[in-house]
């Protein structure tokens, strides 16, 4: 569960995180596992937030942002969601990306995306033999996304600045590649990514 993984993460790194779902059980026993707090409601949880991270399945989208309204109006909201069909691959590859979609139907919230790209155990701990993996941060907010970048390498990520929010879909092919790699090859869904040549700064 990738939002599970980025709370334990974002604990660690000494944020304070309240999750939400869809079932408040469920988001009370991700807390107790992670540290972090839970609200009863989608609403509660972004209340105070200066970031809110959306880690849902693509067709709940719409009813997370039903949900929230206006409460994350002028809010850094990150989309960490993908639009996974492995039957229909240029489904996922044309047209725009889940971010965009976001965008445009809320254009109040800045949003950025990230954490789409890598599985949930990389996002619990984002090295592999002692190299930091890279965070992959886009959208057209500036200072939105400066702030991301900023979460995404306090979490022990490589952050980079991958530009406009167009490159989103970028994002999400890469995501499709990675599942696809894994159901092919057999992996045992441990990837995340890595670019080699940038120098670590």
């Amino acid at each position: 569960n990738v939002g599970k993984a980025l709370a334990k993460s974002a604990v660690r790194a000494g944020h304070k995180v309240t999750l939400s779902a869809a079932n408040p059980e469920h988001a009370e026993e991700a807390a107790r596992a992670t540290g972090a707090k839970s609200a009863r409601s989608n609403v509660e949880a972004v209340k105070d937030a200066e970031i809110v991270i959306v880690a849902v399945p693509y067709d709940k989208l719409g009813d997370v942002f039903h949900g929230i309204g206006d409460s994350v109006d002028g809010k850094v909201v990150v989309d960490a969601t993908n639009h996974v069909n492995l039957d229909s691959p240029g489904e996922v590859l044309s047209g725009l990306s889940n971010s965009e979609e976001i965008q445009k139907r809320h254009p109040k919230v800045r949003v950025v995306k990230a954490f789409n790209y890598a599985f949930a155990s990389r996002m619990a701990d984002p090295s592999m033999g002692g190299t930091r993996l890279d965070g992959f941060v886009a959208g057209d907010d500036q200072g939105a996304k400066d702030k991301v970048l900023e979460l995404v390498e306090s979490i022990g990520f490589r952050p980079i600045d991958a530009g406009p929010l167009v490159m989103a879909r970028v994002f999400e092919g890469m995501a499709l590649l990675n599942v696809a790699l894994q159901i092919r090859h057999g992996w045992p869904w441990q990837n995340g990514w890595k670019l080699v040549g940038p120098p670590e700064e």
